[in-house]
């Protein structure tokens, strides 16, 4: 068995064993071809490529990880990719999860704080092929205007709260998959849907740790709306 299938094995396991939480037995099937696709290892550092199919955050250094597969898996599964979307990422790091979802959807654009990892994610995209993603360096608490309204947002850091702005560039039906919490300590993993009346209906999925979403509003309470 390849490091690839014994990955996504554990992903299955996993969800098997939360599924009273995420409400299914299975992810979508698009979405496990996806992270079955996408070479982990290619998007870590060298020191750590032995870890990339343990299910497990893996660091990239700057502070900042590589999400374990499972919620990897299942962050996508939620966002509801289909083939036509232009999706947002919020927290590009290795460039990995934006890996995964240029297989399932027609656009991304993903923000980093860090420039260097900006600039080794693009350049790693490109070299892998992954052509229909584009990376910039900006605070993704404030998203990327310029290509709103999206059809879905992922947040792969966590916000003391919902951001404002990335709710203001969500398509009317579209999701937003965000952690939210403060830095450091248990958050929740939020699913956010916006109605055609630009009303949210949000669900808790469930507790995640992840690195916090850096930038100028590190500094604002935490609120779970």
């Amino acid at each position: 068995m390849s490091d690839a299938d014994e990955m996504i094995r554990e992903i299955e396991r996993e969800v098997a064993a939360t599924r009273r939480y995420i409400g299914k037995d299975a992810l979508n099937v698009r979405v496990m071809a996806a992270m079955r696709s996408v070479p982990r290892d290619a998007f870590m550092p060298a020191g750590v490529r032995q870890l990339a199919y343990a299910n497990m955050p893996v660091s990239i250094g700057y502070g900042q990880t590589v999400s374990q597969p499972y919620i990897v898996a299942l962050m996508t599964d939620l966002l509801d990719p289909q083939p036509d979307d232009i999706i947002l990422e919020v927290g590009t790091g290795s460039g990995y999860q934006a890996a995964v979802l240029s297989q399932l959807v027609s656009k991304i654009y993903s923000t980093e704080t860090i420039a260097a990892l900006a600039d080794q994610a693009a350049d790693r995209l490109q070299q892998l092929g992954y052509l229909n993603v584009e990376v910039q360096v900006g605070d993704g608490y404030y998203g990327w205007a310029a290509h709103a309204p999206y059809d879905g947002i992922i947040v792969t850091a966590a916000a003391p709260h919902i951001p404002q702005p990335l709710v203001d560039q969500l398509k009317s039906g579209a999701r937003l998959v965000i952690p939210v919490g403060a830095a450091y300590s248990e958050q929740r993993l939020m699913l956010v849907e916006k109605d055609s009346d630009g009303m949210l209906g949000m669900k808790d999925i469930l507790a995640v740790v992840f690195v916090p979403l850096t930038g100028a509003h590190h500094d604002q309470p935490v609120v779970l709306e």
